[in-house]
């Protein structure tokens, strides 16, 4: 059994300002770092022989304050959604614009409207599989990926898909996550951390 802990990113101004954050390479807020740090020292995490980013700062800032390591490696297909022109924009500014209604109400259905300049639910469903398969064609026993809450949900969604979870179900909180098992490429079973 091969054992992934799949943790998401310590919080950013953007996300404390409830903006939609996803291509913007933001580092961690002063209550980011914070967050990290002490996470790191009231829940230190395993000895991995593999430690992943999406290669943005907030990633690999907060690997680097919980672990005192670098990545190993990057995988950009697990960096946030692009929400395009709705990129650093909030509900608030948002409501009232029709595209945003409408990729809104396609968002946790087919998912096939995209955000105007960015993608679909189902596109951004796809490339971030993609980096799960690349992940799990690698050779490790014990991998520590620090990403973003989206791509999490969405994998957790797909590698549980009979648990009855929806998305907000599987997002964690901020320097929480998963530790999620596998039998060589298939999951076999979760737990949170």
């Amino acid at each position: 059994m091969r054992a992934l802990y799949l943790l998401r990113h310590g919080p950013t101004e953007a996300n404390e300002r409830r903006l939609y954050c996803g291509r913007t390479d933001l580092s961690l807020s002063p209550t980011g770092r914070a967050l990290a740090l002490e996470t790191a020292a009231n829940r230190p995490l395993p000895a991995c022989d593999l430690y992943v980013t999406s290669g943005l700062r907030r990633a690999n800032e907060t690997l680097l304050l919980l672990t005192g390591r670098a990545q190993d490696i990057e995988i950009a297909e697990w960096r946030e959604m692009d929400f395009g022109a709705f990129e650093m924009r909030g509900y608030d500014e948002l409501k009232d614009d029709a595209d945003y209604r409408r990729w809104i109400a396609d968002c946790m259905g087919p998912g096939v409207v995209p955000c105007p300049g960015g993608e679909s639910a189902a596109q951004f469903d796809a490339r971030v599989l993609k980096g799960g398969e690349k992940l799990l064609a690698l050779k490790w026993n014990a991998a520590l990926a620090v990403i973003h809450g989206g791509p999490v949900a969405r994998l957790m969604m797909r590698w549980f898909p009979c648990n009855g979870r929806g998305f907000y179900d599987w997002q964690p909180e901020y320097c929480r996550g998963w530790r999620v098992t596998f039998d060589g490429s298939a999951p076999a079973g979760y737990q949170p951390i």
